[in-house]
């Protein structure tokens, strides 16, 4: 045991016994100081904190009996969010009587899914929640 020649020479240099690793045989101890160690951890885990992106998700929301214009218009948004590297989750909204026929519904989500096959990568297949279909795209590359 030389823990108290450790201790000593610790003391003696006005800094603290440190142990670093525990699990190992014998256990590993270091002089420094233990304030300025905390100091530093607590810099780089903030420093990770701030480089750190979270994934942001943008959502396009379409009707049935949408305008070409307006779905071109849409659809350009898709491909820039999907670009700037965003999730994008497209909603079709139907309202009143439209539910009678989903098929056109499903038919708008493929459209979809075929014109923006470029930008993005369909996460899943179309799913009919209620009165609406959803779907989800990654972006390329991503």
């Amino acid at each position: 045991m030389k823990l108290i020649p450790a201790c000593q020479a610790a003391k003696d240099a006005g800094l603290d016994l440190v142990l670093v690793a525990e699990a190992s045989d014998p256990p590993v101890c270091r002089i420094m100081n233990f304030g300025k160690l905390c100091y530093e951890q607590k810099k780089k885990l903030k420093d990770q904190k701030r480089n750190q992106q979270a994934q942001k998700v943008k959502e396009i929301k379409f009707r049935l009996n949408i305008a070409d214009h307006d779905y071109g218009h849409k659809i350009d948004q898709g491909v820039e969010f999907l670009g700037d590297g965003c999730k994008l989750k497209v909603t079709i909204t139907f309202k009143g009587r439209e539910m009678a026929h989903p098929e056109i519904g499903f038919d708008l989500a493929n459209r979809i899914a075929e014109d923006l096959k470029d930008a993005g990568v369909v996460e899943g297949a179309p799913k009919l929640l209620g009165k609406n279909i959803n779907m989800s795209f990654n972006p390329k590359g991503h």
